[in-house]
């Protein structure tokens, strides 16, 4: 078996890239997929791991052919390699042994281009793209760059019919000095004296059936001076299709508008091929092209069906949602999403009142009319360069309840435009936010509340209140996060405003307060807040498919004018298996907060006291603040290439931050966020995971371990130092936690199952 590869006397620079060009079945085998092979494969009859690399003399002459060829065409003309094979204990180390010689250099360029304006157009534009330069090294891969580089400039200008092969290079490197004179010819195609330029004319627009079926006679439709329309499915009107051709008549030949034409059609999401256009040149003299394209649309109506289930310390439950999609509505490729989503949280049985009942459920409908335009009063141009812009009407309906506490309902309308300033900058605007809740809490448990002098969280929940606002969101970068191991930065910030505009027509029509003072419109109060966050990542590659990323995820929300508090929604919550994965969903924080301390002490055994049925009815709705800081480190690596048909990758990470109050609390001064005591108030987790990459999507596996715990004080909050014994077995603490915390238990470890990564 081929165990180790060494490259001796090539330079730094190249000794890495040199081990690319030995054979693949001799390089050695990465350990994880030559086990998986063993264990899994049946002695290659599955398609699992990888088979081992045994040595083959005849491959490993290739490879020395093939690492010689690569050094000269570095520049190291004279190079030559030799190979030599070690073998101890049927284990063999192949060595690649190199006289590079000298380094050749360019001299002089010069080129001999017969067409007058290709050589224009080729000294124009050589300073922006080539990397052939007098004194530089001969680079036979930075001449097949510059051919490439001028052969698309050459596609953007009107040669339709112009190929790489019509650019050669020369070279003269019989000098003694080690220096090369280049010479770059573009021909004349055979018989003429220029290259021809062509011109587009008219184009014929055929839309199959959604089997890809033409069939029977449909009548074609002149829609102007350029466009002729046939559509087989009788599904839509030309301009959904015209709107998104960007090559017009008389314009040049542009085969970056040809790309743009197929990316665009494609990008609405209503056809399933849209092949590039195809041209015919026309019998006349004039080098026009007429084109053609022929498109497939998908099925129009579409449905899914999505569920999960959640285990943890004997809680369980469930989440199933639906997906009904209409692609074509109106005929104009707007998109109607319908979505329902219904989950429940059932209690595991450590309450006296409601044994095995269910603790929480959210049930959720809505709907989304999306346009692929910007609609709006004013005339916009179609945003297309760089991205199908949207036009998104939505609504949506939340029904939340808690036992014994609250139930709740929302009413959310908004209309939001989406479009790409760039190839890397992209802006979400919604306008118009009108949003409505209501709270109706527990009788008994309001009373409870107000008893214990938690008047706060009776108001929170339980309030009436209605606002509009507007929010924007740009994002940086969005198109490298997907499977991109390249060094870049990922920004996304985002601005939610509310309450301005009712506020001032409060005062305009000097409308009354309710009884605690707030302005009202509508005979109902409304909120003011501003909301802010931001995500930041850096992600920076290790080599290979090695990946190291930082994030940083702060928020910050502020209620102001009509409001002292955030509206219920709108505040941050911690935990869950996007932030901090060692804690479940709304169970973090804020700052400090510790429910058993706030809470006051158990009941007797059997009797349980107020604070006991505070506890419990509370849970998952009291841990929110006003102020979010959340920080994860995370390690990605490449595990194997196949295993039963996924790329198995693995990861560690670190994750910390928390959720804070942004006042000072009297009940709790331990929850308002403070700079100076950050490092004290925050939680932290490690941990480790699998992604199963199938292509298509990305199944994830990541369990993490609680390291410091901010509902403790001092050196306490290093749990897992502290109680490593308990990890995975009952102790003292975990008895101690469970006694003070009403039948709580204390879980170090959370297993998070999700679709896709993390961040």
């Amino acid at each position: 078996m081929v165990r180790k590869i060494t490259i001796k006397g090539v330079e730094k620079e190249f000794s890495v890239p040199a081990v690319t060009y030995v054979d693949k079945e001799q390089q050695p085998n990465n350990v994880v997929n030559l086990e998986f092979y063993y264990w899994f494969s049946k002695n290659g009859k599955r398609d699992i791991g990888e088979p081992p690399a045994i040595l083959d003399s005849n491959l490993v002459e290739f490879s020395r052919v093939q690492i010689e060829r690569f050094l000269q065409n570095k520049g190291y003309l004279k190079a030559k390699v030799a190979d030599t094979i070690k073998v101890k204990k049927k284990k063999a180390e192949l060595v690649f042994t190199a006289v590079e010689g000298p380094m050749f250099r360019i001299r002089k360029i010069q080129d001999s281009i017969a067409d007058k304006k290709i050589r224009d157009l080729y000294m124009v534009n050589r300073p922006r793209f080539s990397h052939v330069q007098p004194g530089a090294r001969f680079d036979m891969d930075s001449l097949a760059y510059d051919r490439d580089e001028f052969y698309l400039i050459m596609k953007r200008n009107g040669y339709f019919d112009f190929y790489r092969q019509y650019i050669n290079y020369t070279y003269d490197s019989t000098f003694r000095s080690s220096v090369v004179d280049l010479k770059m010819i573009i021909d004349n195609p055979i018989g003429k004296q220029a290259h021809p330029i062509y011109t587009i004319n008219n184009t014929l627009i055929t839309v199959a059936n959604s089997g890809g079926r033409i069939k029977g006679k449909e009548d074609t439709i002149q829609v102007d001076s350029q466009f002729r329309y046939v559509d087989f499915s009788h599904k839509f009107k030309p301009h959904t299709v015209i709107d998104y051709v960007f090559q017009r008549k008389g314009q040049l030949y542009d085969i970056d508008k040809q790309t743009l034409t197929t990316s665009r059609l494609s990008e609405l999401n209503v056809f399933r091929n849209v092949p590039n256009p195809v041209y015919t040149k026309l019998s006349d003299s004039t080098n026009r092209l007429d084109s053609k394209i022929d498109i497939v649309p998908l099925k129009q109506m579409s449905d899914r069906v999505e569920g999960e289930v959640l285990f943890n310390s004997g809680q369980y439950g469930y989440n199933v949602g639906n997906t009904f999609t209409d692609r074509n509505l109106f005929r104009n490729a707007a998109i109607l999403q319908i979505k329902l989503n219904w989950s429940v949280l059932f209690d595991n049985g450590s309450s006296a009142t409601n044994p095995f009942g269910i603790e929480n459920q959210d049930f959720r409908i809505g709907g989304n009319l999306i346009y692929p335009r910007i609609i709006s009063p004013f005339d916009f141009p179609i945003l297309g360069k760089y991205g199908v812009p949207h036009t998104t009407f939505s609504t949506n309906y939340q029904w939340f309840y808690q036992y014994g506490l609250v139930q709740r309902e929302s009413f959310i309308n908004s209309v939001t435009y989406d479009f790409a300033e760039t190839a890397l900058k992209t802006h979400s605007i919604t306008p118009i936010d009108i949003e409505f809740s209501r709270g109706v809490i527990n009788p008994a448990a309001n009373q409870l509340l107000l008893s214990k002098n938690l008047y706060a969280y009776s108001y929170l929940i339980g309030r009436t209140i209605f606002t509009t606002g507007s929010q924007y969101t740009f994002q940086y970068n969005a198109a490298k996060l997907l499977n991109t191991y390249s060094n870049f930065t990922y920004f996304r910030g985002s601005l939610d405003v509310g309450g301005n505009t009712l506020a001032l027509l409060s005062r305009i029509f000097n409308t009354p307060k309710d009884t605690l003072g707030e302005h009202t419109f509508a005979g109902l109060a409304f909120a003011q807040y501003a909301k802010g966050e931001v995500d930041l990542r850096i992600y920076r590659s290790l080599g290979g498919e090695r990946q190291l990323i930082f994030r940083l995820n702060p928020g910050l929300g502020v209620p102001y004018g009509n409001s002292e508090d955030l509206i219920f929604e709108k505040n941050f919550y911690a935990g869950g298996a996007n932030d901090m994965r060692a804690w479940l969903p709304r169970t973090l924080g804020p700052g400090q907060f510790n429910r058993a301390t706030f809470y006051g002490p158990p009941g007797p055994a059997g009797m349980p006291s107020a604070g006991d049925s505070l506890r419990t009815k509370l849970k998952y709705l009291d841990q929110f603040g006003e102020v979010k800081l959340i920080s994860n480190i995370e390690y990605r690596y490449k595990l194997a290439d196949d295993f039963f048909g996924s790329i198995l990758r693995g990861a560690v990470f670190v994750d910390a931050g928390n959720v804070w109050r942004l006042d000072k609390q009297p009940d709790d001064p331990n929850v308002q966020f403070k700079f100076n005591n950050i490092l004290q108030s925050s939680a932290m987790d490690i941990g480790t995971g699998l992604r199963f990459d199938l292509s298509f999507f990305v199944f994830r596996l990541d369990a993490a371990f609680k390291f410091k715990d901010p509902q403790f004080n001092g050196s306490q909050q290093w749990v897992l130092i502290d109680h490593f014994n308990e990890l995975f077995h009952s102790g003292p603490f975990k008895a101690n936690y469970q006694a003070t915390n009403s039948g709580d238990t204390y879980n170090f470890m959370q297993l998070n199952f999700g679709i896709g990564m993390p961040f």
